[in-house]
Order: structure tokens, then C-alpha cells, then sequence
């Protein structure tokens, strides 16, 4: 009965420690959090074209070479190609797989299996691609992860799952500071 009680007290203190620390980040003790409002007005740098007269590209000039892309002009086998290695779940859940967190709990964390994938949706990679990851020393991964699980969560209460992942499309980096998927 004494150990029951001890184990009970431990771990509600631990729940209780978890969720302070997810209120510091909330309301932005470990750095701010973009709301609503400038989530539903996302402006990314494009490049500048330089066109020829007869319309042809002679050059760009950028910080960031991107080239908005829109969702009609997403080849259907891109999209199903990136749900399909990214986010299987990604029409079922808001933002936030909870089977996939609970497979990388168990599998990665626990069974050490690091062939067990991750559990980062396309919202939540959204959210690191816009925002990037700052550095908290030790704290680091944990802060952005819940970071950006609040941010994909806002950004599935303002945008559709077509307009995710078009904005997906236009902020996944590659190579030599290009960013989107028009742009490679």
C-alpha cells in the first residue's frame, strides 16, 4: 500500500512536471509561437525571373530560389507518393498522429528498434520547414517537437489537408537554398 502510494505520487508529480513545461512553451517562455493570425497569412520569399521577350527564363535573382506551385498543378502520383512514404494517416488525423507517436514511443524509444520510422505528419514537417528548429541545449528536441505540434495544430484549424500539403510542396528544402518543389 506504501509503495502503490509512492508510485501514484511519482508519477502524478512527473505528469504534473510535463505539463508545466508544455505551458512554458505554450505561451512562449522558450521562445514565440506563430498564432492564427500569422499562420493564415504565410508569406515565403520567391525568386525573381528574369524572362527573355519571348518569355523564356535567362536567370533568377534570390535569397531563397522558390517557385510557388499551386495544388491543381501537384501531379496526383507526387501527392499519393508522399502520403504514402510520410504520412499514411494523413487525411485521418488533425495534425497529430497518435498511433504513430505511440509506435515511435514504444518501438524507438523503448525497444530501441531505430528501424521503426517516425512520427512527424507532413503537418508537423510543415511546421519545422516554415519555422525551422532552434537550439535549447538538452531541451532542444523536445521543445521544438511541441513547438511544432502546436503550430501544426493551428495550421490544420486554418488550412485545408489540399492546402497543406501544397504549402508542404512549396517549403521543402533542397539543395543549394532551394526551397519547394517547383523550383527543383
Amino acid at each position: 500500500n506504501k509503495w502503490v502510494k509512492r508510485i501514484l505520487i511519482a508519477s502524478a508529480s512527473i505528469v504534473g512536471l510535463f505539463l508545466l513545461f508544455y505551458v512554458s512553451i505554450y505561451i512562449g517562455l522558450w521562445g514565440k509561437i506563430p498564432d492564427s493570425d500569422e499562420l493564415s497569412s504565410l508569406r515565403q520569399a520567391q525568386a525573381t525571373q528574369v524572362l527573355d521577350k519571348d518569355g523564356k527564363l535567362i536567370g533568377k535573382y534570390y535569397i531563397y530560389d522558390r517557385q510557388p506551385i499551386t495544388y491543381e498543378d501537384l501531379p496526383q502520383h507526387l501527392i499519393n507518393a508522399l502520403i504514402a512514404t510520410e504520412d499514411v494517416r494523413f487525411y485521418e488525423h488533425s495534425g497529430i498522429d497518435n498511433k504513430s507517436l505511440l509506435r515511435v514511443f514504444f518501438k524507438t524509444i523503448l525497444l530501441q528498434d531505430k528501424s521503426s520510422g517516425g512520427g512527424s505528419t507532413i503537418t508537423l514537417q510543415l511546421a519545422k520547414n516554415l519555422y525551422g528548429r532552434k537550439d535549447y541545449g538538452i531541451f532542444s528536441l523536445v521543445v521544438n517537437k511541441l513547438k511544432e505540434s502546436i503550430v501544426a495544430d493551428r495550421l490544420e484549424n486554418i488550412y485545408s489537408k489540399n492546402e497543406i500539403l501544397t504549402l508542404y510542396f512549396n517549403t521543402v528544402p533542397f539543395p543549394d537554398n532551394t526551397f519547394g518543389i517547383e523550383s527543383t
